[in-house]
């Protein structure tokens, strides 16, 4: 999330390794085009620790993103999420992880459409539609 509480990004791996992290945080600077993030708020995996490290020690002291993984500093992305934890508690997760990831990217467009986080934030249905279409091609 950026400081505006609108989503950057979300990425579900099997995995909370390092490799995951170096992912995440790609496609998170490769969505989040705009700026060059001055922090970054996690939890405690070491894993973020590390790609957060590697990542300032190409930057340099001037351009350093300064990592907090202090507890409850992420309450608000852990909030945000907080609903789709309580649905699928009950269900006992998911079978496989392609279902999963097309589960939660379907909830998160919903979301992004439900908050006004989508391109061209126009109220309407059609602009909604589109917006859906682009996303998932085969589905339209």
């Amino acid at each position: 999330m950026d400081q505006f509480g609108q989503l950057i990004d979300f990425r579900l791996t099997a995995r909370r390794n390092s490799k995951a992290a170096r992912s995440f945080l790609r496609q998170a600077r490769e969505t989040a085009r705009l700026s060059h993030p001055l922090t970054i708020v996690t939890d405690k995996a070491h894993s973020y620790a590390k790609v957060i490290g590697e990542i300032n020690a190409r930057l340099g002291p001037e351009d350093a993103i300064h990592h907090v993984d202090r507890k409850y500093q992420n309450n608000r992305i852990e909030s945000d999420h907080a609903a789709l934890k309580q649905r699928l508690r009950p269900m006992r997760g998911f079978r496989t992880m392609a279902g999963a990831k097309a589960a939660l990217a379907g909830i998160e467009t919903f979301h992004k459409i439900r908050k006004g986080q989508f391109e061209d934030c126009e109220a309407g249905v059609a602009n909604e539609i589109s917006f859906v279409a682009n996303l998932f091609p085969e589905a339209a």
